[in-house]
């Protein structure tokens, strides 16, 4: 077990940086790539049922922020702290992070399910939903919420797995239940004539796979962290640094569903179409994120280990190399998608020729400011990664929150329903110019540690962020408050 360790100690912090990224990278973009091409399949076939129905997926889907938030606060906040322990060859700390983290995801999964049902009208109409929507929603709604216990402690467990460096059996977990996802939706929306309520149960079913699967996949990893009820430790030492490392998750998802619920009641004066073509642009631009976030998610845990093992150059490094590559996606694609937008709209709802209207412009509009967001998106990353909470925090709450929620109330006042259509893009420019502030102190600082052993550092970086004070390193993981836990 020891010499496995080393060995995966040493290939995080020794194998080059290409290859590494590569390895740790493809396997997280192909999952998160299934996963949006199943939200786009899901967000297709109930849009064959009719506007209302499409609209509905947009209202549930700020449901499924909140169940994600649930998942990816426990599972990034432990996942960093994993990869920092890992680094550190602390394994010890690191299984009672991973339990915890899971058994937790269940228990509030649980809650959110039981109060969610009880109050399933009331949730449905704050979420957003018209009157013609209320019925298809409630019908997707109460489906979801039966699997929101398996889904909140599936993201824990993936995050987990991708925090180990193991990001091939965490596509393998998530990627297989996508799969079976796209399958399902036909044959229980249409053969079987279920309905929307077939597109929920189909994510259910598919959910409840991948949960059994990574739940196999950690429990055969001996020489990774174990999932445990002996390990389960629910005291504030442990879920501080859960919260500290998670919380930019919560506020990122949380502020994505608070987003989603008042786009759809800034959109609702103009009909289910306007509802349904913003639901329809914000699954085609999750499916641009794909890449990045999958991007994002192979280069932190290399980040975190690194950050752990005191070796700032490859972090550096890594970040600057994902940025390029990333950034060039992103303004390939928006130069793509601008030009085939009407077409790629009309693909969910040709026969509504006002989604098609409403969505085109809104898809357009994003393509402009798609590149910002691979900048945004990696900085976030990198602090997150490296504890620095505060930073990190400031990104996840600023581009649906700080800026995107305001941009909502005030355009969509003032100039209508290209208020609403523009807000996004206004939102991210405005984020983009604060990642700036934010992230320049935190480059710096890796710049001047990594230039105590190379004093040839290009200082492009640097210099920008030269008037900006650089930031104090922050531990990992405080060894006395967490000296209790062991045993």
């Amino acid at each position: 077990m020891a010499n496995a360790g080393i060995s995966r100690f040493q290939m995080m912090t020794e194998t080059p940086i290409p290859s590494l990224i590569r390895t740790l990278s493809v396997p997280p973009i192909i999952s998160m790539l299934i996963t949006s091409v199943y939200n786009l399949a899901d967000t297709f076939f109930v849009s064959q049922i009719s506007t209302s129905a499409s609209g509905a997926v947009g209202i549930v889907f700020s449901l499924m922020a909140i169940i994600q938030a649930i998942g990816f606060t426990l599972g990034m906040g432990a996942g960093m702290n994993i990869s920092r322990l890992l680094g550190q060859q602390d394994l010890g700390r690191a299984h009672l992070f991973a339990s915890t983290s899971f058994f937790s995801g269940l228990i509030l999964g649980s809650l959110l399910s039981i109060t969610g049902i009880i109050f399933l009208e009331e949730l449905v109409v704050a979420l957003g939903a018209t009157p013609t929507i209320l019925p298809y929603a409630m019908d997707y709604c109460r489906i979801i919420l039966l699997g929101t216990p398996i889904m909140a402690s599936s993201f824990v467990m993936n995050n987990i797995l991708r925090s180990q460096g193991n990001s091939f059996l965490s596509m393998i977990g998530i990627g297989t239940g996508a799969l079976l996802n796209i399958i399902l939706d036909p044959i229980f929306i249409f053969v079987f004539g279920w309905g929307i309520g077939g597109a929920a149960a189909a994510t259910v079913l598919s959910q409840i796979l991948s949960f059994f699967l990574l739940y196999y996949i950690i429990s055969r990893e001996s020489n990774g962290v174990q999932i445990r009820w002996r390990y389960f430790r629910p005291v504030w030492s442990v879920y501080r640094y859960i919260l500290s490392n998670g919380l930019p998750s919560f506020y990122r998802q949380m502020l994505a569903s608070f987003a989603t619920i008042l786009l759809n009641l800034c959109a609702a004066p103009y009909g289910d179409a306007a509802i349904a073509a913003m639901s329809i642009v914000a699954r085609l631009n999750h499916f641009l994120m794909s890449f990045i976030l999958g991007f994002g998610q192979g280069f932190m845990p290399l980040a975190g280990f690194n950050y752990g093992a005191k070796k700032y150059q490859r972090v550096w490094d890594s970040f600057f190399y994902c940025q390029k590559l990333a950034v060039s996606f992103l303004a390939f694609m928006a130069i793509v998608f601008f030009i085939e937008a009407p077409d790629i709209i009309s693909l969910f709802r040709r026969e509504d020729l006002e989604v098609i209207r409403i969505g085109t412009l809104a898809l357009r509009l994003q393509c402009f400011v798609l590149p910002l967001q691979a900048w945004v998106i990696l900085c976030n990353m990198l602090t997150q990664s490296l504890g620095k909470s505060i930073q990190a925090s400031i990104m996840a709450v600023s581009r649906q929150g700080i800026f995107l929620l305001p941009a909502l109330l005030i355009l969509s006042s003032t100039i209508g329903l290209l208020g609403v259509q523009c807000s996004q893009p206004i939102a991210d420019v405005l984020t983009f110019i604060l990642s700036l502030a934010t992230t320049l102190p935190v480059l710096k600082m890796l710049h001047e540690k990594s230039g105590e052993d190379e004093s040839d550092r290009n200082a492009a970086v640097a210099g920008m962020a030269g008037a900006l004070p650089a930031l104090a390193m922050e531990p990992a993981i405080d060894e006395s408050n967490l000296s209790d836990l062991e045993g």
